[in-house]
């Protein structure tokens, strides 16, 4: 007797699983990069960045509320809406210049002009 022709019969063994890309294989590491060609950061770097973003960012927001002060203050003073601006200013600039410092940056550049865009800004809100 002859079987009718069909599909050939499942096989027993089983097909091994393909294995994901994005996994890690322990049968065949990743090699590692030469030496000097990572651009990994160090621990201290980090720490430089995030201390120097912090700095910069409270102090903004200290010559922020130095800006809204002035634009509250009562309108016949006209020498302290000046002064808080200014001061404003110099707010914003001691947080760029301890960002530069904490970077071992020099302290004096053209950079310190962006630490009195508050002083900017508030004095065109406040007239």
């Amino acid at each position: 007797m002859t079987t009718p022709p069909g599909p050939p019969a499942p096989s027993t063994v089983p097909t091994p699983a393909k294995r994901r890309r994005h996994l890690m294989d322990p049968a065949n590491p990743r090699p590692r990069a030469p030496q000097g060609s990572t651009r990994s950061m160090s621990v201290g770097q980090v720490q430089k960045w995030i201390l120097s973003a912090l700095v910069v960012t409270t102090l903004m927001h200290l010559a922020g509320g130095l800006v809204i002060a002035a634009i509250f203050l009562d309108d016949a003073k006209v020498d302290g809406r000046i002064g808080l601006n200014v001061i404003a200013g110099l707010v914003g600039a001691m947080g760029v210049a301890a960002a530069r410092g904490i970077h071992q940056k020099p302290l004096l550049s053209p950079w310190l002009l962006v630490g009195f865009v508050p002083t900017a800004i508030g004095l065109y809100l406040t007239f």
